[in-house]
């Protein structure tokens, strides 16, 4: 698997409720079970009228094919390759 992030076009996302985020979170799980194993989501984050998804997946069809499935589009799909973070350093 892949790991992805994914940029997503929704304004507004960041005035939704706690209920709001909850619905949408239940509507993506359900598109992921019917795509089960091609692609997990692990966490995302909300920002003014944007979120960025992190995701593995097989390849981007299977991260388009969530889109369409969830409702939710898929801006930009970006595969990331490395991590580094604070002990990169040493």
């Amino acid at each position: 698997m892949k790991k992805y992030v994914i940029e997503r076009a929704i304004p507004g996302v960041h005035t939704l409720g706690g209920a709001e985020l909850k619905g949408a979170a239940a509507t993506s799980n359900s598109a992921l079970a019917q795509l089960a194993p091609r692609v997990q989501w692990l966490e995302s984050f909300v920002a003014a009228d944007k979120t960025f998804c992190i995701y593995l997946a097989e390849d981007e069809a299977a991260i388009e094919d969530h889109a369409r499935l969830s409702g939710f589009p898929a801006t930009r799909i970006t595969e990331l390759v490395r991590v580094i973070d604070p002990t990169t350093a040493g």
